[in-house]
C-alpha cells in the first residue's frame, strides 16, 4: 500500500509520509498559517516538540518559508497540533 508522497521535516531533516507531518505555509501576502491546504510556500515539521523547537531556534523554518520573521503565536499553534 502506498503511504503517499514523502516530505522532509525542516527540524530533524528526516523523510516521512506527508500525512504524518504538520504543514506550515506562507501566502504571497506574507500570512503564515498551519492550514493543510493553505496556498503558497510550504514547509513540513514532525509532530514532535523537539523538531518544532529545532526548526524555529536554528532559523530553518523561517528560511524555508522565506520570511523575515515568524509570528509569535506560531510556536504555540505548532505545539498544539503536535503530540
Amino acid at each position: 500500500m502506498d503511504a503517499g508522497p514523502l516530505r522532509t521535516c525542516v527540524g530533524c531533516r528526516s523523510k516521512r509520509p506527508q500525512n504524518e507531518l504538520i504543514r506550515v505555509g506562507r501566502s504571497s501576502g506574507g500570512v503564515v498559517s498551519t492550514r493543510v491546504r493553505a496556498p503558497g510556500r510550504g514547509a513540513y515539521l514532525c509532530r514532535d516538540a523537539a523538531c518544532v523547537e529545532a526548526a524555529i531556534a536554528t532559523g530553518r523554518l523561517r528560511k524555508a518559508l522565506r520570511c523575515d520573521r515568524l509570528p509569535d503565536e506560531l510556536r504555540q499553534e505548532l505545539m498544539r497540533k503536535g503530540t
